[in-house]
């Protein structure tokens, strides 16, 4: 019997099997932002055939589960050790390539923007992207992050609700991120290499990949099992 169907939400499929994202990243569905979404209508915005999806995904579900592994099953993990991975892995990533990028995105901008006037709008977009996210990481880990290490300890429902209170304002700040990721495809035709350009124009949509690959892998941990498991705790 296959694991996941259709009506499967992405969010769950990938917080269940990590290396689902790998495959929601090659077809390009969104499996962050829009992890309440089920399978079916995720994959409407990419145009891809939803059979073939489930097909892909279960067979890869299937060679995982006869292989070993040691992916973190981060839907039990402790609480203060998930945050720590998430500082460690992703936090850290940002705050290091955020600053690295925009001074190479503005170095291109000035030598390619004349024949490649594009570079204009991905300036702008990802100056608005890096402003949004270190906002963002710096509200994690000032207001956040600290409750919920204090709830570990204390237990106490107080630390706990501070931890939730912010939550919404989160997400909402994940979507705002989501949504620049989705315009910077699209003003680059999906990082496409212009013929006429040096290694930094190409070095910087390499990075714009990796920047949007580990963001959705950020996100996922948080708006899919982390929040999730912060409110459920609220209702025990």
């Amino acid at each position: 019997m296959s694991k996941f169907n259709k009506s499967s939400k992405i969010g769950e499929i990938v917080a269940l099997f990590p290396k689902a994202a790998d495959l929601f990243m090659e077809y390009k569905i969104d499996f962050c932002c829009g992890g309440n979404r089920p399978l079916s209508e995720a994959v409407e915005d990419s145009r891809v055939d939803v059979d073939k999806v489930v097909e892909e995904l279960n067979k890869l579900y299937e060679d995982f589960k006869n292989e070993s592994s040691k992916d973190r099953d981060w839907n039990k993990a402790p609480l203060d050790e998930l945050v720590e991975h998430i500082i460690n892995t992703h936090h850290g990533y940002l705050w290091d390539e955020l600053p690295r990028l925009s001074q190479l995105s503005t170095t291109i901008l000035k030598v390619h923007g004349e024949h490649h006037p594009e570079l204009f709008k991905v300036h702008r977009l990802f100056s608005s992207l890096k402003a949004e996210l270190e906002e963002h990481l710096t509200k994690e880990e000032a207001l956040q992050y600290p409750a919920i290490r204090e709830y570990v300890k204390t237990k106490s429902q107080e630390d706990l609700k501070k931890a939730i209170d912010i939550i919404d304002e989160l997400e909402e700040e994940h979507s705002n991120a989501g949504d620049i990721l989705k315009e910077l495809r699209i003003v680059t035709k999906d990082y496409e290499i212009p013929d006429d350009v040096c290694p930094t124009f190409e070095l910087v949509y390499q990075k714009l990949q990796e920047v949007e690959k580990d963001l959705f892998q950020h996100i996922h941990l948080e708006n899919n099992i982390l929040f999730p498991r912060l409110r459920k705790l609220l209702e025990d």
